[in-house]
Parts: structure tokens; sequence; C-alpha cells
């Protein structure tokens, strides 16, 4: 190497980040242009390159441009290749294996073009250095031959291992983020060293890693060696000055250490041990935790991640849960950017929100977006004062977000500069940390920011709610029942459902249209649920919200919580056990109250049959009105154990109830023939797809022909009630081999139901 000689250089790098590149250059105080796609062109000597192989961190190589010639058939590649004067690029024993491309070229065949360009630097070796021989046995000089649109341009790396080899990670997990991608998610974002940083699907902690470097100011070059350095003039005291100021300009420890959390604990292993052989460990925490536990009590934060999508890691139904948690998890952190790299389709849709700025990258040969969410700007407490510096809140220069379009039309090298494969796997909670007094958000609204109208509606809630508790107060009160229904969808635009238990209430919601997104409709929940507790004088850890989504296709409503907590709630005299945080529903339909009481009332020495028995609220009422027997039929043990322990809090237990946990149908089949049951409730759910049963239930087709076996199993005169929530049911009652079939709906819905067809029931006589 000549070491006043100026050369043609090339940052290659990643689709998309020619921009990011440039602006690396520009802080190294050269001057650089944009080409052709993962092309930065700059010049410089050979403490150019020195310089520029240490410190690019978003750059694959650097490269020297020796030529570029048109090259539209295999002569002039020939010709024009041997005339260049190689003898002052390569010494004679050199190795130069030669590498290519073609892209929209005539010569499309790419190890024809090498073979043609190896034998002219051959001959034109030959000639310069009047030799015969070429050994091949000395430093290796890696050359390149890249054919666009007919244009050759041949080139020397002066790299060796791409620049994302920085040496610190030892090991690889599933799908690695490049080290050059991360970099440049952490460049392009607003994060600066004194902020904190999150990263949720941390992996093997490339991301946080790479910031930390960053905020401390380590050069990414430091600890390993460069193609160039083996060279014949190589600058090595150049570049060993180059590597002693880098480490004497390495900044303190960060102010506050960047958290990475991921739930699969064997890659935070990885993590860490990465982290310590890049010298950050006192910079970065890595935790085994789940990204729906995140919170922080910090301010203005930046999350930077790269959350798996599917194509390598996850399954799909898992991969859709997970998009879905975001915005909720997003609206805890309402002074934070956002920032995600992923190729899940519909991301923004999930999210309920456009991306302030969009890029796509390729992660690996998968095409990626970036999403950047910007969070509000830092201001001075009272008044109201812009504190944050410029740059905290400065923009990327406009040109880092050119509209870049797929690879396969215009990245002209087929993703050959594109990141390695990479995909973290999973998540974070920081201790708790006392905010800057100082600070408040202004600016852009943040994820999760209640819209205009929320606290007008939450006024009209609370005084709707306060009518309705004062008018039913003392009704209930004569009746013995303190779970009840309060509030039903009065008002149209607050689409819920309230009932109290006691002195807790359960609030419902029904899936509506509305405007808002789903971390502001998430904050909108939370506000109805925190009004209705105010307006009921009901503590707020006794209020809780569940999502009643429709039931489509073959859906079934799933636990969602694991308290296993059950209260004790009081109806008609009667003690019921009620699980309020657990599943959608309490264990107590409070619309059968009445239906329940029919039963009492007829039950004394009767033998009862509940089927579908769910936690065996009507076994209990047969039981209190004196029967001499109840069997309860259910598939779920579980709710069998209920079902006994709501008698054994009455004192009803005794070896006359009887409890079978088997499909409905299976039961009617073992039944020995006879006429045995006085007293039959029937309550089915409308539609069921247990995996412990072979065949569907459906409540139109398949409840005449279950009440007509169980009806042979009927003593004469013996009553069933019959109920179905399907709102579309069409009940052939003449199928029926019953004396009498009585629809009794409208006696059996209790009076403080607005919806009168909460249900439909039916009394049927043999």
């Amino acid at each position: 190497m000549n070491p006043t000689r100026t050369y043609d250089l090339i940052a290659v790098c990643a689709f998309g980040l020619e921009a990011v590149v440039k602006r690396e250059l520009a802080a190294l105080g050269i001057e650089a242009t944009i080409g052709e796609s993962g092309r930065v062109h700059f010049q410089g000597t050979s403490e150019t390159i020195a310089k520029t192989n240490l410190w690019l961190r978003c750059a694959d190589r650097v490269t020297i441009r020796v030529a570029e010639f048109p090259a539209a058939d295999f002569d002039a590649l020939f010709e024009t290749t041997k005339a260049i004067p190689w003898g002052d690029w390569l010494p004679v024993d050199a190795e130069f294996p030669v590498t290519g491309r073609s892209v929209k070229s005539t010569l499309t065949s790419v190890p024809a073009c090498q073979r043609a360009v190896k034998r002219a630097i051959v001959d034109a070796l030959q000639r310069d250095h009047k030799t015969e021989t070429l050994p091949e046995t000395g430093t290796q000089y890696k050359v390149d031959i890249a054919l666009l649109k007919d244009t050759a341009t041949i080139t020397i790396d002066t790299t060796g291992r791409g620049l994302h080899r920085r040496g610190y990670r030892a090991h690889v997990t599933a799908a690695p983020l490049k080290e050059t991608l991360a970099a440049a998610m952490v460049m392009l974002s607003y994060w600066k060293r004194d902020r904190p940083l999150v990263d949720p699907f941390c992996g093997s902690g490339t991301i946080l890693i790479e910031a930390a470097m960053i905020g401390r100011n380590m050069a990414p070059g430091q600890s390993r060696e460069f193609a160039f350095e083996q060279w014949a003039g190589a600058p090595r005291e150049a570049m060993l000055q180059l590597r002693s100021d880098a480490l004497q300009n390495v900044l303190d420890p960060l102010p506050q250490r960047l958290l990475g959390s991921d739930t699969d604990f064997r890659v935070l292993r990885f993590a860490r041990e990465n982290a310590e052989a890049a010298g950050v460990t006192a910079d970065v925490h890595f935790e085994t935790a789940d990204v729906r536990d995140l919170k922080s009590s910090r301010r203005f934060g930046c999350l930077i991640t790269n959350p798996p999508y599917g194509m390598r890691i996850g399954r799909d139904w898992e991969i859709e849960e997970l998009y879905a948690a975001i915005p909720h998890v997003l609206r805890h952190l309402p002074t934070w950017s956002f920032y995600f790299l992923t190729a899940y389709g519909g991301f923004e849709q999930v999210l309920g929100r456009k991306a302030d700025r969009r890029r796509k990258l390729y992660n690996g040969r998968i095409e990626c977006t970036y999403y950047q969410f910007q969070g509000p700007k830092p201001v001075l407490g009272e008044s109201g004062k812009t504190a944050a510096p410029p740059e905290e809140v400065a923009a990327p220069a406009p040109e880092a977000e050119r509209d870049v379009e797929p690879a396969t039309a215009a990245n002209p090298w087929g993703g050959k500069t594109a990141p390695e494969e990479g995909e973290p796997s999973k998540p974070i909670s920081d201790p708790p940390r006392v905010a800057k007094p100082y600070v408040h958000a202004v600016g852009d609204a943040a994820f999760g920011a209640l819209p205009d109208n929320a606290q007008h509606q939450a006024d009209l809630f609370a005084t709707r709610l306060r009518k309705r508790a004062k008018h039913f107060r003392r009704m209930m009160s004569r009746r013995n029942i303190t779970c009840y229904r309060i509030y039903e969808r009065d008002v149209p635009e607050i689409p819920l459902v309230v009932d109290r238990y006691e002195n807790y209430l359960h609030l419902s919601e029904f899936e509506r249209p509305h405007d808002r997104d789903a971390a502001s409709h998430a904050s909108w929940l939370d506000l109805m649920a925190e009004t209705a507790g105010e307006a009921l004088d009901v503590p707020k850890q006794n209020v809780f919200l569940k999502r009643r989504s429709r039931q489509r296709g073959k859906t079934q409503h799933e636990k969602v919580a694991e308290t296993d907590r059950k209260i004790p709630v009081q109806e008609s005299g009667l003690t019921f056990l009620v699980n309020l945080a657990d599943y959608i529903d309490t264990g107590l339909f409070l619309d059968h109250r009445v239906t329940r009481q029919m039963v009492r009332e007829e039950a004394a020495g009767k033998h009862f049959l509940n089927l579908f028995a769910y936690t065996g609220s009507f076994t209990t009422y047969a039981a209190s009105g004196g029967a001499a027997s109840t069997t309860s039929v259910d598939l779920s043990q579980t709710y069998l154990d209920w079902a006994q322990e709501n008698l054994q809090a009455n004192g009803l237990a005794g070896p006359q109830h009887q409890f079978a946990a088997m499909d409905i149908g299976e039961f009617i089949r073992r039944h020995k023939p006879g006429e045995v049951y006085d007293l039959v409730v029937c309550d089915p759910p409308t539609f069921s797809n247990s995996k412990r049963t072979d065949e569907d239930w459906n409540v139109q087709t398949d409840a005449v022909p279950l009440l007509n076996n169980v009806l042979k199993l009927v003593r004469p005169g013996g009553v069933i009630y019959f109920s179905t929530n399907f709102r579309r049911f069409k009940f052939d009652s003449e199928a029926l081999t019953a004396s009498t079939v009585h629809e009794i709906s409208k006696q059996t819905v209790p009076d403080e139901y607005r919806n009168r067809r909460i249900h439909r029931c039916w009394k049927i006589v043999k």
C-alpha cells in the first residue's frame, strides 16, 4: 500500500443502510456519496482505510475500487481488466481469489466472468512482475467483479471477515441478529447514552451490546484484525495509533444499565457471555421475563427490538397472540419511543397506529420493516420550557429515511450484502425507580392516550351507575340478594355490562366498533373500570374487567388467569363460590336466579338431574329445596369439584348427591333404562368442541334429540327446564315426546336485566 496514494473506496452495507453509513463517515470527517444500493463511495489514504475499518458500525466491509468500465462482452471484460497495472496492486506471491456477481447484464454466467478476470489478472501480473510463475503463497487480496447493467466494477476487499464480526459473539443462537443491523437500529433511534433502553426480545443481546458500545464510544473493530493489515506497505503504525486513541477515548460506563429480557433463559446465558466479551458487562442487565410483564417507572426511554415473526421461531397462533399483547404493553410506557424490526404483516394494524417513520431493511434474506414510533419530548416541569438538548429530540437526517424498494427490484446485488439471518426469541421489568421530578410529557400522543371524549363518557357512566345502584339497592336487600346486574349497555357508547357480587364488581366488555386503537382502548377500559369502582364505592382491587369476544367458528372462551381465588357470595339465602378473575364467566349465571328459585320450589322429595351442571348452582337450589337425590353431569371435573364446594358451603353435602364427569350424550347412553327422575335442568352451551369428545355440540341441531333421550328417563308428570342463550334458536317443540311445552322466558329473566332475551327458557312436562 502507498501511504500517500488516494484510493477510491466503497463502504459496502446492507440495503437500506446507505444513509446511516454516510452519516458515520461524516462523523469521521470523511465526505461521501451514496451510489447504487448497498454502496457508499468516498476517497482516502491507507490511513482512511484503517480508520473506517476500525470505526464503521453499520457497513459490512470496506473495498478499494480498482476500476469501473463498460463490459458488454467477454473480450471487453478480459482486455480492460488485463490493461490495469495489477503489479501496482498485488505482489508477485499474492493469493487473489476472485468472487463475482452479475445483475441485468449481458454476461450472465458469474463463474465465466470470474475465470475471465482471474486469467486477465494472471496475465497482467506476469507482465508487470516479469515472471512466468505466480505461486499465490503470500497474503490474500480478495478481488471482486460486479456487473450491473453491463458496467463492470472491480474491487479489492480490505476487511477480510465482515465488519459485523466484532469478536465478542462466541455463541450463535437459533436466529442471530447481525451486529451491523443491530447497531443501525440503535443509530436510527433517538436513544442517547443517558436515556433508558429496553429490548424485551433480546435473544443473545446483540442490540443492547451494540448500544452499550455506541454509548461508551467503543470502536467496533478494536478486538479484531483486518485483511489490509497483512499487505505490503500497510499503515501499521497508524493503525496502532488509531487503536490506542480509541482505547483512550472510551467513555465511562453508562449512567444506567440497559435492560434486556427473553423467555428463554438459555439464550440469556449467551447474552451475558457476549456482553462480558465485549467489555460492557457493567452496562447491560439481562433477565428471564415475558414481554407482557414489561413495565418501567423510568421516563423518556427507548424500546428497540426485533420480535419473532414466525418465519423461523414460533408458531402462528403464538405469534398472533404475542403481537396482540404489544399495544397493551406500550401503553404502560407513555413517554417512551418504540422501534420494531419485524416482517409480521399488518403490524401497524395490530398497534392501531401508523408509524412515524418506517424503513425497509433485510434481516438475513427476510424483508423486514423498521417501524419507528417517536414518543413525546421532555420539557421542564413548571415553566414548560423545553429541557432536552437538540440532539435529544432531533430527528435523523432526512436522507436517512429514503424511500426504498424491495430487494428483488432495487438491490442489484441480490441480497449479497444483506444482514445475516437473525431473529431473537422473545421480555422485562426493571426495579422501581423514582421518575425525575422535572420531566413531563408533551407533544405527540403516546400509546394508550385517552380520546378527548373519554372523561365525558366516564361522567355519563358514573351517573348511570349511581342511579341504577340507588334503584336496586333496597329491592335486592329485601330479597336477600347481593349479586345482581347493575348496568347493561345503558349508554350506547359504553357497551359494558356491570354485575355486582356483594362488594365486588365484574365488568364485561362486548365487542363493538369504535375508533380507538388497541392501546387507547385498553386505557379507556381502565378508566371505565376505575369509574365504576369510584361510583359504587368498591375498592379498586375488587373490580374485575373481562373482554367477552364474539365466538366465531369453533373458538371457545379460555381461562384468562390462574388465581384460583373463590369468593363467597349470597343469593336468596344460599352461599355460592365465585371466581371473578380466572374465567370469562364467574361460576354463577345471574340471569338464572329466578329459574333456580323455581327449581327449589319444586324440588321437595324429587330426584333431580342437572345436565351441563357447570358449578352446580341448580343442584344447590334443588338440594336446599329438599330434593331426595341429585345427579350433576358435566364434562369438566373442575366444575363438578366446584359444585361440591357449593354444596359444602351450604351444609348440604351428602351421599344423595352424585356427580358424573362425562359427556352428556355418553351419560345418557350408559344410563340404565327406566324412568327415575322427577325434575331435570338442561342448560347447554350454544356450541362446544371439547378435545375430550368425538363430536361437537351444536344446540340448534342437537338439543331436541338430547331432550327426547332425557324424557325416556323422566317419570310421568316430571318436568324438564330447558334453557339456551342462543338468540336465533328455533325450538321444534312438536318433535318432543312430551305432554306440554311452554316457553317461560319472560318469567325467568330477572327484573334488572334490560336485555329481556338474555336467555330463552321452556318448561317441558312429560
